[in-house]
């Protein structure tokens, strides 16, 4: 999968990222705001697993975002199975030195997108801690919907913390249209 995007291409992993998602995802800043399944230090063995992971997902569903030739983040759906086959949930994070450019927003509208009109999905939401108002901002912009706040839900960093629910439906999105 390739998507073409003005500040960015959403693209399959390949073997060649690793040192670049290396360099970008060792960051602690990008950990904090990440489940704990992303490690911290992030090492070669780690990029080099996950770059395997997401090559053998079917479907696959989690991508690098590139800027100027190299992946320089990840961005993917979590697709829910049971009573919650149409759902899905989306993530998110970019290297550091790329934050405020507005690559994060334009990704996540086009995955929403590409989510709805690939996966059979009805809603898609994101959850985001509560110490990262950019994350809220990106979804609000992608016509994401607050909808509740997990009260003490998640533990970060060894801090009980709440986590800000976002989503958006089928009919509200871009995909509607």
């Amino acid at each position: 999968m390739e998507l073409r995007l003005t500040r960015s291409t959403i693209r399959d992993w390949r073997s060649e990222d690793v040192a670049s998602l290396v360099h970008h995802a060792n960051n602690r800043k990008i950990w904090l705001n990440l489940r704990d399944s992303f490690p911290n230090p992030y090492t070669l063995a780690d990029g080099k697993r996950w770059i395997e992971t997401a090559a053998s997902e079917s479907p696959v569903t989690s991508f690098a975002l590139e800027v100027n030739r190299q992946a320089v983040g990840g961005i993917g759906i979590m697709l829910k199975g049971d009573i919650f086959r149409h759902s899905g949930e989306i993530g998110y994070w970019l290297g550091e030195e790329y934050w405020g450019r507005g690559i994060v927003t334009e990704a996540v509208i086009a995955m929403t997108q590409y989510a709805f009109s690939h996966f059979n999905l009805n809603r898609i939401s994101a959850g985001v801690f509560e110490w990262n108002p950019a994350s809220m901002r990106v979804l609000e912009k992608a016509g994401y919907q607050f909808e509740g706040i997990m009260r003490k839900g998640a533990i970060k960093d060894g801090k009980l913390i709440n986590e800000h629910i976002y989503a958006i439906l089928l009919d509200e999105s871009h995909a509607a249209g």
